[in-house]
């Protein structure tokens, strides 16, 4: 498949011809909104470093997007091609990476119920990333069923591609440890090594807060999109959160905390300027809007050339539409062969068989 908008990259070295050993890499995101800085920050440019060298699959998580979105189904539905756009965007390429729907992979929702005869529902309410998900949006004993099963439909993820590498956030390091605990339970039913454990792959860069300094949610609406225009950059950037009490540019301020050191330490190309601006801010004499403009060109730089190839695919849906229809297809016959092996571990007969 040729993208009449296809992204160019370097051309191999000769040491890309040496044998290496290629991990199965899983990740994904919930359609509920077009991805931000954050994403890029944290996953989105390792995605693409990590096409090139191993098998990577990146789900569209819809149906996770239900679990707290049930109410509002259409504004799950109405972001999956912008997600996809946005991948392509940043230069992860079709070719190299399958691209698949999560509701569009009915293996998955088989493995999450046969993996959840194998976990309790105090195991699920001890994970630390429910917990704080649960808190953040206030569900208290009201948590439906399955929000409090999101890590089992992830286990059925990560397991659905026999996946050894998932990039992730130290947050969510809980969920690969329960899935590894569902993969060593299956192994123990069928007495062989059916599934792979996989290990987690933690991103170099710290988390990226919001602008106002909590964590980065678009549900919080304090995040910046990977489309967003000039205006929205600067506005963007003057709400950002510094040191509330440095007030003048003679006075010393505090780096930790400041947002816009945050987002200057994830984004600035010249790291050593950076450090020297450190210096300065907490000795005195550099001033809050000095930074900002500084952050406001750095961004400008990070997003514009995104925005572009963006707004190409965007106008062309049949091709978004067309990367996700056949990654999909690829990744059905990889995730009905996971199923057919976990369903004889339940001495369950294979699929079509009776």
């Amino acid at each position: 498949m040729i993208s009449p908008f296809q992204i160019q990259h370097s051309d191999s070295t000769a040491a890309d011809a040496e044998p290496r050993t290629k991990d199965i890499v899983l990740t994904g995101d919930r359609p509920t909104g077009a991805l931000h800085l954050g994403h890029l920050a944290g996953s989105l440019r390792s995605r693409v470093a990590l096409q090139h060298e191993h098998s990577q699959t990146i789900l569209v998580a819809d149906l996770q997007a239900l679990t707290d979105n049930a109410g509002q189904p259409r504004h799950v539905s109405a972001h999956v091609l912008e997600v996809v756009a946005d991948y392509l965007a940043v230069g992860i390429d079709p070719e190299q990476t399958t691209i698949a729907l999560q509701s569009g992979l009915p293996a998955l929702s088989e493995l999450t119920m046969l993996y959840l005869n194998l976990v309790t529902v105090a195991r699920l309410e001890r994970n630390p990333t429910v917990k704080t998900e649960i808190e953040l949006r206030g569900f208290a004993r009201d948590i439906p069923a399955g929000f409090l099963c999101y890590p089992v439909s992830q286990a059925a993820d990560i397991t659905g591609f026999r996946a050894t590498l998932v990039p992730v956030g130290d947050d969510q390091l809980p969920m690969i440890e329960q899935s590894n605990e569902i993969v060593r339970r299956i192994n123990r039913l069928a007495g062989k090594a059916v599934l792979p454990e996989a290990r987690p792959l933690l991103s170099t860069v710290s988390r990226l807060p919001g602008a106002d300094g909590r964590k980065a949610s678009k549900s919080l609406r304090n995040v910046i999109s990977l489309g967003a225009s000039s205006e929205e950059i600067q506005s963007f950037v003057s709400a950002m959160y510094t040191d509330p009490a440095h007030k003048r540019a003679t006075d010393p301020g505090t780096v930790e905390g400041n947002v816009v050191f945050a987002y200057l330490d994830a984004f600035d190309p010249r790291a050593d300027e950076v450090t020297a601006l450190k210096t300065q801010y907490r000795r005195g004499g550099l001033g809050d809007v000095t930074l900002k403009r500084r952050l406001v060109d750095v961004l400008a730089d990070v997003i514009a050339p995104i925005r572009e190839r963006r707004t190409q695919f965007a106008r062309d849906e049949a091709y978004l539409q067309q990367v996700l229809d056949e990654g999909t297809a690829r990744a059905a016959g990889v995730t009905c062969s996971v199923l057919d092996d976990v369903r004889e571990a339940f001495a369950l007969t294979r699929r079509g068989q009776r």
